[in-house]
């Protein structure tokens, strides 16, 4: 319920949080009564559905076994979780290859997918869109596509675009947001874009580093923001700040997002 009084206090409609230790792997015991008085009071709070995120320390495409085997006990463990605040949106990393080469990662993430969804989940999976650093899958759309294209239980998986990411991964959503998701929609569907990390980047365009930075503060720039929430394809979507800030600044930034849309 702190979350959930927090995101009230700066005045959000949404919020994303970790379901454990984002650097490890440790969560705490679940609160039933909790989980049951979030779900009885967030429509009233005006909160839609939220977005979890796994920790970083997952790699389901890891060459070793036993990284794998421990992101698919997080992440089935998540699964569960989730199930006590149901229609909730739940975003990873794809992973990374670590020297196996793209096609053998995506085919490990697909492998890792089709042991985590259940026909009978709630829970929305999205993988993430990457800004392409070392050996990461999931810079590029496509790699997206192939991934969804192994996964058996299509209707449960969708994409998180992260406005950061795509741009260090080389697509210029500053010059061609336009071009960019007509590209999006060719290769992955507009369809299965279900959520948006709107991010400054510290770093410019193609530099595959994933620096995040306030709005306007970085490298794409305020009219590029003003262009993303503003778009048909995604003003309707639920964006979630991921900027290096606290509270207040969230406060800030939500309030100045808010300004932009029309």
């Amino acid at each position: 319920m702190a979350m959930l009084a927090d995101a009230v206090a700066i005045k959000a409609s949404t919020f994303q949080f970790f379901t454990r230790n984002p650097r490890g792997g440790s969560a705490k015991a679940r609160d039933l009564e909790d989980e049951r008085k979030f779900v009885s009071e967030r429509e009233g709070a005006g909160i839609e559905a939220i977005l979890a995120h796994a920790p970083y320390t997952l790699n389901p495409c890891s060459a070793d076994p036993g990284v794998r085997d421990f992101a698919l006990r997080v992440m089935v463990d998540d699964m569960e979780r989730l199930e006590g605040v149901p229609g909730s949106l739940y975003v990873f990393h794809p992973g990374s290859h670590v020297g196996q080469g793209i096609e053998k990662g995506i085919e490990l993430i697909a492998e890792f997918l089709n042991k985590i969804l259940k026909s009978e989940q709630s829970t929305f999976v999205m993988l993430e869109t990457m800004a392409g650093k070392g050996s990461e899958v999931g810079s590029r759309f496509e790699e997206l596509r192939a991934i969804i294209d192994r996964v058996s239980l299509k209707e449960k998986l969708g994409v998180c675009l992260d406005t950061c990411h795509v741009s260090d991964a080389g697509y210029d959503i500053t010059g061609d947001l336009e071009g960019v998701l007509k590209h999006f929609d060719s290769v992955i569907g507009l369809g299965r874009l279900r959520a948006i990390h709107i991010n400054d980047s510290k770093n410019p365009l193609g530099s595959h580093k994933d620096r995040h930075a306030p709005i306007g503060e970085g490298t794409l720039g305020m009219k590029t923001f003003e262009s993303v929430v503003n778009h048909p394809a995604l003003r309707d979507l639920p964006f979630f700040l991921e900027t290096p800030n606290e509270l207040p600044g969230y406060a800030k930034e939500i309030a100045l997002l808010r300004t932009l849309a029309k």
